[in-house]
Parts: C-alpha cells; structure tokens; sequence
C-alpha cells in the first residue's frame, strides 16, 4: 500500500502542498488532479523520492520511499523525457540498467511490450525518428519495463490516436488486476471515470475534494436532465431550481439544482411532443471539477 500522510511542500516561502494526506492500495487505480500550479508534480516528485517533504511522511509497504525501493516504481512523466540521439533498444537498456534489471531481461521484456503496441520494428531506431505518439509509447513501454509495484501516470495518453489511447488503457487495466499500485493524472475528465474509483483534486496544494467517485457524485448536489424531443425551453427555464438549458444535437441538457426539481421539469415535458427520452443523470466529472476549483482542467 501506498501511504502519503500529511505531507506539506515548502518551497522557501511559498507553500506548494499543504497537508496532503491519501492512500492506494494494491490494484488501485487513484487519480490525482489539479489545473497546473496545483502541485500536482511536487507531490509526484516527493512520492517517489525526488523531493523531501518539509514534513509529513510517504511510505511504500511501510518502508520510507528512498533508493532502497525506487527499482519497484515507474513514473511517465508529463513532459517527455527520452534521450532522443538514443535507439529504442539502447533507452530500455539504460532505463532497465538504473532500475536494476539484466539485460536479457530487459530485452524479452521490450520485446514482449513492443509487439504488444504494434511497434515491434522501431526497435533499433532512433527516438528522435520516430512520430509524437510512437515516442509516448516508447516513453510509456520503459516506464513498465520493470513490472512496477508503484506506477505514477501523469498525462499518459498525449499524443495518441484512440486505437492507440485503448491499447495503453487496456495494459494499464492489466497491471492493476495484476497488483500494481497506480496513481493517474490526465486532463481528460472521462478518462479519470473511466479509470479511477478513488480521486483526490488539488487547489493551490490542498485537498479540496477526495473520496470514491460513486459517493462524490451522490453527494454533488446538482444533477442533469436528458431529454429528447419537442419541448418549451422557455417555460422549463423558468422553473425554480432550473439552473440552464444546452441544446446538444437532438437532446436538451437540462441542468438542476437537485433532484427535486426533475418532477417539476417532468410535469412541464410529459405534456410535450415527440418526448422519446427523459434521463435523469449524475453531473459529469469535469462539472465537479469545475465547481471546485472555478476553472477548467486545460
């Protein structure tokens, strides 16, 4: 398990994070999200030992992260950072080197990985040759080389085409049903659902709303109403509770203050035309996101 107890970051001055306090367990997926300047990246570089806390504690299975441990972690980081004058082939024995792996080893693992991603034939090419996305798989494939027990995604998907955003899905799917730890940060809201159980978003270094995904939703006040067909926008808008009105091709996204405002709404519609659909549903993500931190993840 991984165990960040109330760390706080100063950087001379300026408080970076502030009493930051989570957990992961073994097969997790967390996300950890913040617009940038949040601290995000600081609290990265102090899990996995880069940075040290001004105080409060990170432990990996009890154990302080220090060198002792740090061959069991990977990290992709959000900027890219290969060594592009470097092969393929000569990256993953370099990286695989530092965390302490042999080179056969390393070899049939990059092997393995490469035809897993369909780049099998990119081996012995140079990174600065290869296109923005193939770099991000490269990138991506040296981070897991090592089978890490803490897995540290920050923007894991930049760059990639769909087909290839499901293949990196579908392995990071695989690594936490196989026990990884893994901590995801992206600036695509419906990625984090997708992915995470448990989040935690930052504002300005601090822990303005964690928890499960399925209780922060519950607990967000606002909900949304799908409806398609022939409707009075004019006279839905002004119904207590209301709180606006988007059009999205043939479907109206009526937003609401809370749930009991949707039999209002409903006693307005069912006397529509055409009404083939009345769906009330969770606010997304990125609405949460926005509330809390009054901007938009870009």
């Amino acid at each position: 398990m991984l165990e960040v107890k109330n760390i706080t970051k100063y950087y001379g001055d300026f408080l970076a994070v502030n009493n930051l306090s989570f957990s992961v367990k073994p097969g997790e997926i967390f996300g950890l999200l913040g617009v940038n300047g949040a601290g995000k990246t600081t609290t990265f570089r102090m899990i996995i030992g880069l940075l040290e806390p001004t105080s409060g504690t990170v432990a990996l299975d009890g154990k302080k992260i220090d060198y002792s441990v740090t061959d069991k972690i990977g990290f992709l980081t959000e900027e890219r950072s290969l060594l592009t004058k470097m092969t393929v082939r000569e990256q993953a024995i370099y990286y695989g080197t530092l965390k302490g792996m042999k080179k056969d080893d390393i070899l049939k693992k990059l092997d393995s990985l490469l035809d897993k991603f369909g780049i099998s034939n990119y081996k012995d090419k140079k990174i600065k040759e290869l296109s923005k996305g193939n770099q991000q798989k490269i990138q991506f494939i040296v981070s897991i080389l090592n089978d890490p027990k803490l897995l540290i995604l920050d923007e894991p998907f930049s760059g990639l085409d769909p087909f290839n955003v499901e293949l990196f899905k579908k392995q990071i799917t695989e690594m936490a049903e196989n026990g990884s730890i893994i901590i995801f940060s992206s600036h695509r809201m419906e990625h984090v659902e997708l992915f995470c159980k448990k989040l935690l978003i930052l504002k300005n270094g601090t822990d303005v709303l964690s928890g499960n995904l399925v209780d922060i939703k519950k607990e967000y006040r606002k909900k949304n109403i799908i409806i398609k067909g022939d409707i009075d926008v004019s006279e839905i808008e002004h119904i207590d509770g209301v709180v606006g009105i988007e059009k999205q091709g043939l479907e109206y996204e009526v937003k609401i203050a809370d749930l009991s405002v949707a039999d209002k709404v409903f006693e307005i519609v069912k006397s529509g035309h055409n009404i083939t659909k009345f769906s009330v549903e969770e606010p997304s993500l990125n609405e949460i996101f926005i509330a809390k931190v009054g901007e938009t993840y870009d």
